[in-house]
């Protein structure tokens, strides 16, 4: 039984977004090789970029992250960029008919396939986040723990350049990301604590340090099989004991990869972080 397309193309993408910050964080470590020799495949492959647009809702953007996420030595006239020029051909690159999320998400990975775009700057789009509106009299379960993790990422180069707030902006931002980490844990949704233990590095907090991040990380390190997989989003969202391997990769996959990234980021020593600018 084949992994139906859409889960399939979203795979590829997270697991090339892994392999970009596992290049930067440690280029050296032999276990990137696996990874590399996957994502190097793929992105080489004609028949690929026909998954991009099975679903129309996702078309465009995936045709962007997948031109954004090239790997390093494809040539020139490879089929990502066929893909990248035929996602940015309409008004994906202009604020037209995008939340202020989708407008982050697209300058992000504008910036990083190099071409031009007519989006908002970052502190704009960060001022009219969800995260930035969030008011203290506002209950938490009025966030999107993705929405608010995601915004952080894109900000932060998922850890790789200082997010660009200001004092009062970092402050809000992180006791969002704290308090949402508590939750989380209390929850039990592995996926999400991955993400917030990665979202509260990329706010310059130490995971190790922080009560709701130790927690955390002790949470995933108890669910986690020696060869790293997660096996679901939560306790009760779990692989069975008898599932194969694609039942078994479909709850797994988004969780493993959560964790692999947030893992790879936070244990290996980050470069020097540089301001907020190119995502490179």
């Amino acid at each position: 039984m084949e992994l139906p397309v859409t889960p399939r193309v979203k795979a590829l993408l997270q697991l090339a977004l892994l392999h970009r910050a596992w290049a930067k964080a440690d280029p050296e470590d032999p276990d990137l090789a696996g990874v590399a020799a996957t994502v190097d495949q793929v992105w080489r492959s004609p028949d690929h970029p026909r998954l991009l647009t099975a679903d129309p809702r996702y078309a465009r953007q995936f045709q962007l992250m997948y031109g954004a996420l090239a790997p390093a030595g494809l040539p020139a006239d490879g089929p990502h960029r066929a893909a990248l020029a035929e996602a940015v051909a309409g008004d994906l690159l202009t604020p037209r008919r995008k939340s202020p999320f989708l407008q982050l998400e697209t300058r992000y990975y504008a910036e990083l396939a190099g071409v031009p775009h007519r989006l908002a700057d970052y502190p704009e789009l960060y001022r009219i986040s969800r995260l930035a509106a969030h008011g203290d009299d506002r209950p938490l379960a009025d966030l999107d723990v993705c929405n608010v993790t995601h915004t952080v990422f894109h900000l932060a180069d998922f850890g790789f350049r200082d997010p660009g707030l200001d004092e009062a902006g970092r402050a809000h931002a992180r006791d969002r990301v704290q308090r949402l980490t508590e939750e989380s844990v209390r929850a039990g949704t592995w996926d999400l604590t991955g993400k917030l233990l990665l979202a509260q590095h990329c706010l310059g907090l130490d995971p190790l340090s922080t009560p709701s991040g130790a927690a955390g990380l002790r949470m995933l390190a108890e669910v986690q099989s020696p060869d790293g997989a997660v096996p679901g989003r939560s306790a009760g969202d779990r692989a069975p004991a008898g599932a194969n391997a694609v039942e078994f990769f479909r709850v797994s996959y988004q969780s493993t990869l959560v964790v692999a990234l947030a893992t790879v980021v936070l244990l290996h020593r980050r470069p020097a972080v540089p301001a907020l600018g190119g995502a490179r």
